[in-house]
């Protein structure tokens, strides 16, 4: 089934993942009648980037903020799906309960009353694989689906509120729209992305390059997971778009929510980030930086001094308990759902994707180096 023809709304067209998801909608065969991009701000590189995609299809950039209802009204009429990517993702609590709360769930719930206003029939939402977890006992999954059922006892700011948005998306299907259709809404939950421009992975780096290009180790060798490259979450989107439209496949996908992986090595996150950059000379560290048990009392001593300094300066600990947790649980799944439901089958294979990770990695380390050195001085 074509997308060709359609009007379809990106939200967070100028990040990471959006970004990716435009160009991908941009080469296709049959060309779209228009793809809007709405973000905060859209650089020029990103907009370079879709340029470089040589397509009849019509681009609409929309700057502003996902609550603001007056810019969602500008931004849905016409337009017959929309694939929401936009939110805060924040596991450090550099950002307030309410505005996490705010932009990722009061604004995805007011996207969709202005879908529903509108007669946008389809609604494919980003979800993340934080939803499920890990909780905080560290219970593992591996090789986990849909139906693997787990308890999650964690508090998270960031995960409640992706996981209170999900719900909401995934609720309205089957809402009758005015033409007489009926609204159809999706969820796709994804590993840890990677990929050339990922800011986590520039962190990494940079920790990295600070340390002798060598990569802390946080995470013990077998808290097994099973990233995702960028452009393969990204063709998930196109291809449950393309579901929802076939009468064949929508009643599978519908109202539904899909682990998203694709086949990058389950291995640690340490030693995943030396996979991508083993050949460019980096090294990662033999054993975590302390007994993961010390770690985790270590980081519940960071939050402690973080909330006694709160009512005189805003203090963010660069480790907490659940990062400590999240990255020393198993915990991987499987996409063989989505490879079921509605014919996904990764974009890139783990050779080209590590290939076209590792050289963007090459390209900037020389610009990171001068960078933090300048920092330095």
């Amino acid at each position: 089934m074509s997308l060709g023809g359609m009007r379809c709304l990106v939200t967070g067209a100028g990040g990471f993942l959006g970004r990716t998801i435009v160009c991908q909608l941009l080469a296709e065969k049959d060309s779209l009648a228009e793809i809007r991009l709405l973000d905060k701000t859209i650089s020029d590189e990103v907009l370079q980037d879709f340029e470089k995609v040589k397509s009849n299809t019509l681009l609409t950039v929309i700057q502003g903020d996902i609550r603001d209802v007056a810019l969602l009204e500008t931004a849905v009429p016409g337009v017959s799906l929309v694939i929401h990517t936009a939110c805060i993702i924040d596991t450090r609590g550099l950002v307030d309960r309410q505005t996490l709360w705010d932009v990722n769930v009061r604004g995805t719930q007011l996207l969709l009353e202005a879908c529903l206003r509108n007669d946008v029939q389809y609604f494919i939402y980003t979800s993340s694989i934080e939803v499920t977890g890990p909780n905080n006992r560290g219970d593992p999954i591996y090789g986990g689906n849909e139906d693997t059922l787990y308890l999650m006892t964690h508090g998270l700011p960031y995960a409640e509120a992706k996981r209170e948005a999900e719900k909401c998306v995934l609720e309205l299907d089957g809402l009758p729209l005015k033409r007489g259709d009926s609204f159809v809404t999706c969820a796709l939950r994804s590993m840890y992305i990677y990929g050339e421009g990922s800011t986590f992975l520039l962190g990494h780096l940079d920790e990295s390059i600070l340390n002798n290009n060598v990569f802390l180790r946080l995470s013990r060798k077998e808290a097994i997971v099973n990233p995702v490259y960028v452009g393969n979450i990204a063709w998930a989107h196109i291809q449950v778009a393309k579901a929802m439209r076939n009468p064949t496949k929508v009643k599978e996908v519908r109202g539904r929510f899909y682990y998203i992986s694709d086949d990058s090595p389950h291995t640690s996150y340490s030693d995943f980030n030396y996979e991508l950059t083993k050949e460019l000379g980096f090294g990662v560290e033999p054993k975590p930086v302390m007994p993961i048990t010390l770690l985790y009392y270590y980081a519940l001593f960071l939050e402690i001094v973080s909330l006694l300094l709160k009512p005189f300066f805003k203090y963010v600990p660069s480790i907490n308990r659940f990062l400590v947790i999240l990255l020393n649980t198993p915990f991987s799944f499987s996409y063989k759902k989505a490879q079921r439901d509605f014919n996904y089958t990764p974009r890139y294979s783990w050779e080209e994707a590590k290939q076209r990770t590792s050289q963007w990695i090459a390209d900037i380390t020389p610009l990171r180096e001068a960078h933090l050195k300048r920092k330095a001085t």
